[in-house]
């Protein structure tokens, strides 16, 4: 069994990879052997991230990328391929909160503004998008290829922790994984979703898991009454990313302690 997720030879390429969800699915991929291109905006982060996991002789290599400016994303994924002769593993993770939740007053509908709305659609949507389309420029004439999408499971079902363009951009791209899989399933691409409930990452700067009372409150929306560790996502990355998951495509899977089976 462990052959089929066994990753050696393959090559990764991992958006929004300085912490939490991207480090944890960047670094899990590495561990079963695969090399990792680590791709963030956060220069300082990434250097950091990827020297943790270079002194355990895990092979990484970092881009400074910055998933708004569609053409560098382009070129990275471009350029990460033509390296290394391959690329086997896109994750378009990389994403940001914005505004508040709609049980905050500050988070209603009118209170929003479009500066807000369209960054958060920068990112989360059309920054997933153009990383979809840079994996499958160069995962078609390969004939495979691998692609994971962070969702949430904010994007499945309406929640008042959630505000309006976090909420819609999630959904907006748990579409976007169902039309991917479909084109390209014929030329041996998976394209597949994760969908986090609550985890304990440096989202939103890390504010919401400041409060206590916070985490325990989202800690109690699950089935565990507990809020996850990153590294809780690296075995159901490692099964979309390998061999193991090679009956899989089209589906986004929740990942979230029984939060959407309450």
């Amino acid at each position: 069994m462990s052959a089929l997720f066994d990753l050696t030879g393959r090559v990764a390429f991992v958006t929004g990879a300085a912490s939490g969800l991207g480090h944890a699915m960047a670094e899990g991929f590495a561990e079963h052997g695969a090399l990792v291109v680590m791709a963030d905006m956060d220069e300082a982060g990434l250097a950091k991230a990827a020297e943790r996991l270079t002194l355990r002789n895990l092979s990484v290599e970092t881009q400074r990328l910055d998933v708004r400016d569609a053409a560098s994303v382009r070129l990275a994924i471009a350029e990460a391929a033509r390296r290394h002769g391959r690329l086997d593993v896109v994750c378009a993770n990389a994403g940001v909160t914005g505004g508040a939740p709609i049980s905050d007053e500050a988070g209603h509908i009118e209170n929003i503004s479009l500066d807000t709305w369209n960054n958060v659609i920068a990112v989360n949507q059309t920054g997933v998008f153009v990383t979809l389309q840079a994996a499958a420029a160069v995962m078609k004439p390969q004939g495979f290829g691998r692609i994971i999408v962070t969702a949430s499971i904010s994007g499945m079902r309406v929640s008042d922790v959630s505000g309006y363009p976090y909420t819609v951009t999630k959904a907006a791209v748990i579409h976007l994984v169902h039309l991917a899989a479909v084109e390209l399933a014929p030329y041996g691409i998976l394209v597949n979703g994760v969908a986090p409930g609550p985890f304990m990452t440096n989202i939103a700067g890390g504010r919401m898991f400041t409060d206590a009372e916070r985490v325990k409150s989202m800690g109690a929306s699950t089935l565990l009454n507990r809020v996850a560790h990153p590294n809780e996502l690296k075995g159901l990355a490692l099964l979309l990313a390998s061999d193991a998951g090679s009956f899989i495509t089209g589906q986004v899977i929740p990942i979230d302690g029984g939060s959407t089976a309450k």
